[in-house]
């Protein structure tokens, strides 16, 4: 008989989607990632796709990250899959002097190259329910907008012809171990996950439990309502914002582009924030250091102000508004 996991990854992600593509499964060797791998080698149908596995060895923990790698090629050796493991490049900063956001963005370039190496379709990785729960209370705490409550998306390009996949965004992390232990199958713990240090699992460890003690039990079944509606919100003015681009902005280079103000007099500002977010994206004009503050600027510039008025932005963008549009140039 199936197990309830295998059926519920099953219909989270049908097999007769990629029978036929190769899909990169990113393994870590923690209990999330090992779920994955396990349950989508046992759920797939014969056809000319793939398997192929990526584990990404930070060789931030010492031994530690030494064992996490040889757990995983033991694993795919018995599950006979093809295994590809990168590292930092010899240029990255000591371990000591290496952020998490550093440390993700090494990871997930290794998953593109290793895609577009293999002709791989999608990369899977393993992010949960409970994590979904833990960076949307995150970024409540950090400060966000509508678009940050959505939380982690279910897909999203990774590059062209790629797209990034998570098959177990509604599995509870209970749900996982239970699946593990059923079979059985052992996986490695990571201790970094229990200090404290670290903003997220302190969210994990004591805010979220606090939260559920004292101020309502199923916070976490909220936190995830909260997230998709926000999500639907964010769909319905993300097609907003994509007419009104197409409407309104000239783009006259890689580091120039013209926004006509006229047709946008009539939005109120929260829409004009959330076009100006867009064209960021669309640009890959660094978002880092635009808060609120600054958008809300910009959105103002486009309403009403002086012609020759100028604000220079952090990235070193300059806004100028002219007579009938607003010019936002990037000095590299």
């Amino acid at each position: 008989m199936k197990h309830s996991f295998l059926g519920k990854l099953d219909g989270a992600w049908n097999p007769q989607e990629w029978r036929d593509l190769t899909v990169i499964v990113c393994v870590s060797a923690g209990a999330d990632s090992v779920a994955l791998l396990r349950g989508l080698a046992s759920i797939r149908l014969e056809g000319p796709g793939r398997l192929v596995v990526a584990h990404f060895n930070h060789r931030l923990r010492g031994t530690a990250s030494d064992a996490d790698e040889t757990f995983t090629r033991g694993l795919c050796d018995r599950l006979e899959l093809r295994l590809e493991v990168g590292s930092p490049p010899a240029e990255m900063p000591p371990v000591a002097e290496t952020s998490e956001a550093t440390a993700r963005t090494a990871r997930y370039v290794f998953f593109e190259e290793v895609a577009k190496a293999q002709g791989a379709r999608f990369v899977a990785t393993a992010h949960t329910a409970d994590d979904q729960v833990e960076t949307i209370l995150h970024r409540i705490v950090r400060g966000t907008g509508v678009g940050g409550l959505g939380g982690i998306p279910r897909t999203r390009p990774l590059a062209t012809g790629i797209t990034m996949l998570r098959p177990l965004l509604t599995f509870s992390r209970s749900e996982i171990i239970e699946f593990l232990k059923s079979l059985p199958q052992q996986f490695r713990e990571d201790a970094s996950n229990r200090e404290l240090r670290f903003t997220r699992n302190r969210i994990r460890a004591k805010l979220l439990p606090e939260l559920a003690r004292d101020y309502n039990p199923q916070v976490r079944s909220a936190l995830l309502r909260l997230g998709t509606l926000a999500a639907d919100s964010q769909q319905v003015v993300q097609s907003l914002c994509a007419d009104v681009l197409d409407r309104c902005v000239t783009v006259r280079g890689p580091d120039r582009v013209q926004i006509g103000y006229q047709p946008l007099a009539a939005f109120p500002p929260a829409v004009l924030r959330e076009v100006l977010i867009a064209l960021w994206k669309n640009l890959d004009w660094p978002q880092q250091e635009m808060g609120f503050d600054h958008w809300n600027q910009l959105a103002e510039m486009l309403q009403q102000g002086q012609r020759g008025k100028q604000q220079t932005l952090p990235g070193n963008i300059v806004a100028t508004r002219h007579e009938m549009n607003l010019q936002l140039t990037r000095h590299v």
